[in-house]
């Protein structure tokens, strides 16, 4: 699971300028998420993909796409189906 979220401030001058656009269109293609969920968290623009990435290099071009256009705070970590749940309390 891949979240992140863009200051109000760098995100208001990117949604003008329309890199902003640019940027996620090019994350959601490189990660093609199972789910894409775009809100606000904080006062701050906020994404969550459910992604599936074997090659954790991969994940730093992610990363710095989204930091040096965005100024984007980025997070990770484990996301489990039911089932996976379920198999970790067997």
């Amino acid at each position: 699971m891949m979240k992140f979220t863009i200051p109000t401030e760098r995100g208001n001058r990117a949604a003008e300028d329309g890199s902003m656009e640019a940027v996620l269109q090019e994350i959601l293609q490189e990660t093609k998420p199972e789910a894409a969920y775009f809100s606000m968290l904080h006062g701050k623009r906020y994404c969550f993909l459910v992604i599936e990435e074997d090659d954790q290099a991969r994940l730093m071009q992610h990363n710095e796409k989204l930091m040096r256009a965005l100024d984007a705070e980025i997070h990770y970590g484990p996301a489990l189906t039911v089932e996976d749940l379920a198999r970790g309390f067997e």
